[in-house]
């Protein structure tokens, strides 16, 4: 038997690790010893009416007994109270607990995901995965599973223990349970759909809400804000309406549930008075029958109210459950490339099944120390084949090598302390300038990062930011121009220092004082390096080793800066267009 199966049916319902689970038994052992005690109050308060009413019977007050009740009692909160304590700390701690942890397994689960998934699913979805759907299941486990176990325990407890004392009075007042539960379950099926419909349109509606916030420029040049934000106001209007659907069907099924279950109290009543008429019951222990009635339905209730909202997280959970069965990419970190050579075999890729080619056939070696170019138009596939080059994707077809080893061979972030990159969009934390420099290198000195900030031209303008290296430079580096974004950016990778460098044009958009500064920190950062880098200004890269012309997806030429000049095609007319360009003006 393999060890999935195991694994205990619930752990693996609710994805929990072995020490999840157990805490989860402790918080459900904890719960129902809070149930048991809380009986414990209203067994002494009987026992103290009993002895009041003891001279209509014939009796007398026992008031050394009455003393003792009266500490019974005392003692009897004290135990509520110590056995609540108890269920706060093994319910709740614990899910919380375990809720961080599956935040943080979810997040390196993601990271070492294909980037191929991220073409299927957007960012409000991963968002929603990380924080609401490990938030549902912190409140499963927090205020669902230990009180539905707990009750259906402690209700099964005094069932048994009220059956052995009376079976006909046991059964007026648990007659009403089962019939109670099978309304519920009836209702699992009519309100199934909704919760789907109503679970995949707040995801819809997150991912609007998250185009809306992104694209606040754009809405506000456009006048789109507000009601005129259609697709946004469609989203959310269609989830207001699956929500009261929902709530309304469940509560519907919920109230006749409880209905029903409240039947039990006029039945146990009906039943007692008969019994008791007839000789075959004590006024006293009828009274008993009578308190446990009023108190015995509350963890029923609340068992009848919380099995539709687990019916309903299921959904939530399977589909965190489907982004964790996603399997991330393998491979060896063991591997040392005897050389830092780049070879593409017959490389065939497409980003998604079913959808056209972004890279046909394509072969190309890049040498170690060498600098190679590709250009082309846009869609050539320029980009595709430097992510193709750091396996943010596996090839379809051919095969990619570093050293000769296939990449497919090398652990991905193995192959990752052997790359540096430097892309046209700079992605920037919410941190210090010091922390984004050391994301090249997390165990940088202060000596090392002040070196890279110098040779990648930062040194000035962090000497103006108001605290150096310490200034927080807001979301994303909201708090600096794009050239200086891009240098930190240069910085990271000094730091970094990998033998092969993969560049994205990083001056395609900058002014001359920018671009000239920035040239001058790319030149040492590539120096004795394997390069790639994607050009679009042909200028910029005349003096490579190798230009590599592409469109299409293929090899439409390749060769010096002279060659391609000479042979005419392609690489000839977008140098000519770019050159002619240089002279226009509005």
């Amino acid at each position: 038997m393999s060890s999935t199966k195991r694994i205990p049916r619930l752990q693996r319902a609710l994805m929990l690790s072995s020490t999840g689970y157990s805490d989860l038994k402790k918080a459900t052992a904890a719960c129902t010893l809070t149930n048991c005690s809380i009986l414990l109050p209203a067994s002494v308060l009987l026992l103290f009416i009993m002895e009041l009413v003891a001279p209509l019977t014939g009796g007398e007050v026992d008031w050394t007994r009455m003393w003792l009740l009266c500490g019974a009692a005392v003692v009897a909160l004290l135990a509520v109270f110590l056995c609540t304590r108890l269920d706060y700390k093994l319910t709740y701690i614990s899910s919380y607990m375990q809720g961080e942890r599956m935040r943080v397994d979810t997040a390196e689960h993601i990271r070492r995901l294909p980037m191929s998934l991220f073409n299927s699913k957007d960012l409000s979805e991963l968002t929603t995965n990380l924080i609401g759907d490990v938030a549902t299941i912190e409140h499963v486990l927090s205020h669902l599973v230990p009180q539905l176990a707990a009750n259906g325990i402690s209700i099964t407890l005094i069932c048994a223990a009220l059956s052995a004392y009376d079976w006909r009075m046991a059964l007026a007042i648990f007659v009403s349970v089962p019939l109670a539960f099978a309304i519920i379950f009836i209702a699992r099926r009519v309100y199934g759909a909704v919760s789907k419909r109503q679970a995949a349109a707040k995801l819809a509606a997150a991912d609007k809400v998250q185009e809306y916030i992104d694209g606040m420029k754009v809405i506000r040049a456009c006048n789109l804000d507000g009601e005129r934000f259609s697709t946004l106001e469609k989203a959310l209007r269609l989830l207001m309406r699956l929500q009261i659907q929902m709530e309304f069907g469940t509560g519907v099924f919920i109230t006749g549930a409880q209905a029903v279950l409240q039947l039990g109290v006029g039945l146990t009543v009906l039943v007692g008075a008969t019994l008791l008429t007839g000789g075959q019951l004590e006024f006293i222990p009828l009274l008993l029958f009578l308190l446990i009635v009023t108190r015995v339905y509350a963890p029923v209730n609340a068992v009848l109210t919380l099995l539709p909202e687990l019916f309903y997280y299921q959904i939530t959970i399977q589909r965190l459950r489907t982004l964790l069965e996603v399997q991330p990419m393998k491979g060896n970190d063991q591997i040392v490339p005897p050389s830092f050579d780049l070879c593409f075999e017959d490389v065939d890729f497409a980003y998604n099944t079913g959808l056209d080619k972004v890279v046909h056939g394509l072969s190309l070696r890049i040498p170690q120390g060498s600098i190679t170019a590709l250009v082309g138009p846009s869609g050539s596939g320029k980009s595709t084949i430097t992510r193709l080059a750091a396996r943010f994707w596996d090839v379809d077809a051919g095969r990619i090598t570093l050293g000769g080893v296939d990449l497919r061979e090398y652990d991905p972030e193995h192959l990752m302390g052997f790359m540096s990159f430097v892309f046209q969009d700079v992605v920037l934390f919410n941190d210090t300038v010091a922390a984004n420099i050391r994301v090249g290198r997390a165990d940088a000195t202060d000596i090392e990062l002040r070196e890279v900030a110098r040779l990648a031209c930062c040194d000035d303008f962090i000497a103006r930011l108001p605290q150096g290296f310490d200034t927080m430079l807001g979301e994303n580096g909201a708090t600096l121009s794009g050239g200086e974004r891009q240098r930190i950016s240069i910085a990271r990778a000094l730091l970094k220092d990998a033998p092969i460098v993969l560049l994205d044009e990083a001056t395609a958009s900058l002014d001359p004082e920018n671009e000239a500064l920035i040239q001058q920190a790319l030149s040492t950062l590539i120096e004795d390096k394997t390069v790639l880098v994607i050009a679009h200004r042909l200028r910029t890269v005349a003096g490579v080793d190798k230009i590599v012309v592409l469109e299409s997806g293929r090899i439409a030429q390749q060769g010096s800066h002279e060659e391609l000049l000479a042979s005419g095609g392609l690489y000839q007319r977008l140098f000519e267009l770019q050159q002619q360009s240089q002279g226009w003006s509005l």
